[in-house]
């Protein structure tokens, strides 16, 4: 599929929020993104006629409940590239993230430091910061260049042989920054350490393929990429998989229970206990479907051409953005000595949704120099009319604040 702006305004027609609200321009699609009828009927349907606890039931209803969630299961795999039982199911990115950080919680002999980014979402951050004092290591920040880009320099230079861990963002929230994680999970591997990669912004606007970028975990959110809010999920070698600790016990993780001790089960129901976000699970499967028969390079493109179309016309805006080529349908921006959130309530009287504050990456806004940005990011359903609005709303908020 080839993705332009006629297209984009056809597929805005398969979301009912664009039905329901005519004049909503959504630009926050770094938060959430908005669901296709697809995903929604989904839900419904699952309720309407297949609503039974999985795994546990003998009979039929309960087996088509089971058949639909652990298909959902492959469906992601295949989306990202994953061998078969490499794909856990969570809440979000950032309960994956916390899965490993505590299911690998032990001194690693030899190992003295946790690698991570200065463009870290806090999700990414602080599950390792107490990581780092509970095993009592010490934390290390890939430097962020005035360009917004990594300085893979530095990258070399605090990867090393003491490395247990290096975590980073696929792409960054904040500045829509495209990470060579290939390369930063190569380091990692040479040097002996685990690799994590928050691909919450990754999965939904690019094309993923874990083995080749060669990390050992991947996590991300289902609702940034059209699918529902409550639904995540990490990727991990198997190899990692078995040998890592749950930490969430209760019903469906174990095979065998005596009154003293448990086993755990197999892969990947060791991590999921208790009874799952059944119909998200299944939901996320059709927006996953929906997402491949779109394209993902296309998406990527489109955005692509929506970034640029924005950044030519946003001429009186300091950006927070590495460029074309390097960046992915985000834009952070600010009018000078504006405030971000009077940026976004002004634009809110026009009904166009954008993102102001620290975007969960407050060390990189102190970095920056600043309290916050205005963000605009953008999706398959937005359109160069989308963006038009967004310029007419800037340039009130200008006029407002500078009279």
């Amino acid at each position: 599929m080839r993705i332009d702006n006629s297209k984009a305004k056809e597929l805005r027609q398969d979301f009912p929020i664009f039905s329901s609200r005519k004049n909503l321009v959504y630009l926050d699609n770094a938060a959430t993104t908005q669901k296709p009828e697809a995903v929604i009927d989904a839900i419904s349907d699952y309720y309407k006629s297949s609503n039974a606890n999985i795994h546990r039931g003998v009979y039929k209803l309960s087996q088509e409940a089971t058949e639909k969630y652990e298909a959902s299961h492959k469906q992601v795999e295949n989306f990202i590239g994953a061998g078969n039982n490499e794909v856990v199911f969570t809440r979000n990115a950032t309960e994956s993230i916390n899965l490993v950080s505590y299911g690998f919680d032990r001194t690693f002999k030899g190992k003295n430091d946790i690698v991570l980014t200065e463009m870290e979402h806090h999700s990414n951050m602080v599950p390792w910061q107490q990581f780092a004092k509970r095993n009592n290591l010490r934390l290390k920040y890939i430097r962020v260049k005035e360009d917004f880009t990594l300085d893979y320099d530095d990258a070399e230079k605090k990867i090393t042989d003491k490395t247990a861990i290096v975590a980073a963002s696929h792409i960054s929230n904040a500045l829509g920054t495209v990470n060579d994680v290939k390369m930063i999970c190569s380091l990692a591997a040479k040097s002996g350490a685990l690799s994590l990669v928050d691909g919450a912004q990754g999965a939904a606007h690019s094309e993923v393929d874990v083995k080749s970028i060669g990390c050992d975990f991947y996590a991300f959110s289902g609702h940034k990429m059209l699918g529902p809010t409550g639904t995540g999920v990490l990727y991990g070698k198997k190899e990692l998989l078995e040998a890592m600790a749950p930490f969430n016990f209760g019903g469906d993780m174990i095979s065998k229970v005596t009154y003293e001790d448990a086993e755990w089960n197999s892969i990947p129901m060791k991590f999921e206990a208790g009874t799952p976000n059944i119909s998200g699970g299944i939901a996320l499967s059709e927006a996953i479907g929906y997402l491949k028969k779109a394209g993902m390079k296309s998406i990527e493109r489109w955005e692509n051409d929506l970034l640029k179309y924005a950044m030519e016309n946003m001429k009186n805006v300091k950006k927070y953005n590495p460029g074309l080529g390097k960046s992915a349908g985000i834009l952070s921006f600010n009018l000078d000595n504006v405030h971000a959130h009077d940026v976004a309530s002004i634009l809110d009287m026009h009904d166009v949704c954008i993102r102001g504050g620290h975007h969960c990456a407050m060390p990189l806004m102190n970095k920056l120099g600043v309290a916050g940005t205005a963000r605009a990011s953008f999706y398959l359903y937005n359109t160069y009319e989308d963006i038009d609005m967004l310029v007419k709303g800037i340039n009130e908020a200008e006029k407002v604040f500078r009279r």
